[in-house]
């Protein structure tokens, strides 16, 4: 699967909430240090996802949301926020 940056510009709405705020904490299920994923490397952001999605992470609305993406979905955001500075 090939990400493409520009097809992930219509499934974003779904991160910037919360990820494109600088300094943004978030309160479920405690109090947490929101990560800006902009300039994140792609590999980084589909292995997170997809742990998120099986499970191995444990963060339950990250598990939620990315429980609803498919693999290409998740290429596709990899690539969008990897080119983000």
């Amino acid at each position: 699967v090939v990400g493409n940056a520009k097809a992930a510009e219509n499934k974003v709405a779904m991160c910037i909430g919360c990820h494109a705020i600088p300094g943004y904490k978030a309160t479920f299920p405690e109090v947490y240090q929101v990560p800006m994923i902009g300039g994140q490397s792609a590999k980084y952001i589909e292995n997170a996802l997809k742990a998120y999605r099986k499970g191995d992470r444990k963060h339950p609305s990250m598990r939620g949301i990315a429980g609803s993406l498919t693999d290409q979905d998740i290429a596709d955001l990899a690539a969008y926020y990897a080119q983000q500075k």
